[in-house]
């Protein structure tokens, strides 16, 4: 247990960022299934708008550092193939 009153106060921001940071985590993997969702129901227009909404999403929190650059890159790359192979 935290001794000192700055100790404290940094165990209550701790938990608190956690919480915050965990929803939009929560956030990304939510528009990530959306995609995937509409890629295994095969309605490559679907497919192709949750795609736009996902990325700005994705980028915004690989920004933040909730996500790693290179995890958000590869989460865009995997979705666009699935998106793309869907259309043609």
């Amino acid at each position: 247990m935290a001794n000192s009153a700055q100790a404290r106060k940094r165990a209550r921001q701790i938990v608190k960022r956690r919480a915050h940071n965990a929803s939009l985590r929560s956030l990304v993997r939510t528009e990530i299934k959306k995609v995937n969702a509409a890629v295994a129901g095969g309605d490559a227009e679907a497919a192709q708008a949750a795609y736009a909404s996902a990325v700005p999403v994705i980028d915004r929190m690989a920004d933040k550092g909730i996500i790693h650059k290179n995890k958000a890159a590869r989460h865009k790359s995997r979705l666009n193939a699935q998106v793309k192979a869907l259309s043609a």
